[in-house]
């Protein structure tokens, strides 16, 4: 089944806790439905349920904070969940009350990390989604920029992680291949598999999935391993490895 489903009521939100499980609360009876008589075979449904928020309150925290919300990003919003038509107005109640909420963004970046807290890599996932969704018009202006820095942060994500993905979605056409793997020119050739390797390992979805991403998001961590290793072809075609 999938994350979108079912209408249920405040239990959901009770039993979640934090900012996340308040605004679950906050609209009993038009949430989605969180496998409470189903639960998923992939994972653990408390995971599925903080991924899936997380990405729509900090996705509204960010258009909060960028000023204003085009269509695009609407528009990419809708691709990241992959929404059916029938759920658009719960997953849009959803976001408005996250952008109208009088909380900022930490408390539900706080309650990520410590969810996530051991797996970086489902964290770097939901960090792509909001990149994804912010560069929809164009690229990632400069307060989304400050915003995503800041929500990297509070993540525990490595400043090399974010700057690598930087170098993936800021770059327009002119995307560095040593960069989207977050690696120096100057390394060397078994260094440089090793991490393609690592890369390749951490995030792909079938691993992601299993540590906690719901299956629905599968879109946006496919696009990542399609970069990682077109950066690595690249570089691999350059130094003619084999």
């Amino acid at each position: 089944m999938s994350i979108w489903g079912k209408i249920v009521g405040a239990a959901a939100g009770l039993a979640m806790g934090g900012p996340i499980g308040a605004l679950l609360g906050a609209v009993a009876g038009h949430a989605v439905d969180w496998y409470r008589d189903q639960p998923p075979a992939d994972g653990d449904a408390t995971q599925h349920i903080a991924f899936t928020i997380g990405v729509i309150a900090l996705g509204a925290k960010m258009a909060k904070a960028d000023g204003t919300v085009t269509a695009e990003e609407v528009s990419a919003f809708r691709r990241v969940f992959r929404v059916p038509p029938e759920e658009e107005p719960n997953v849009e109640r959803l976001f408005n009350l996250a952008r109208r909420d009088s909380a900022g963004f930490e408390p539900y970046a706080r309650q990520l990390a410590g969810m996530f807290k051991d797996r970086p890599e489902v964290l770097e996932e939901l960090l792509q989604c909001l990149f994804t969704i912010a560069k929809a018009d164009g690229d990632v202006k400069p307060a989304e920029l400050d915003y995503l820095r800041a929500v990297a942060g509070l993540f525990g994500l490595a400043t090399a992680d974010f700057h690598r993905l930087c170098a993936e979605e800021c770059a327009g056409c002119d995307v560095d291949p040593y960069g989207v793997l977050g690696v120096e020119r100057q390394i060397d050739d078994e260094s440089l598999k090793a991490a393609y390797r690592r890369l390749i390992r951490e995030h792909h979805p079938d691993r992601l999935i299993a540590r906690g991403m719901p299956a629905d998001f599968i879109a946006v961590a496919t696009d990542k391993m399609a970069r990682i290793n077109a950066a690595y072809d690249i570089i691999r075609r350059e130094r003619k490895l084999a």
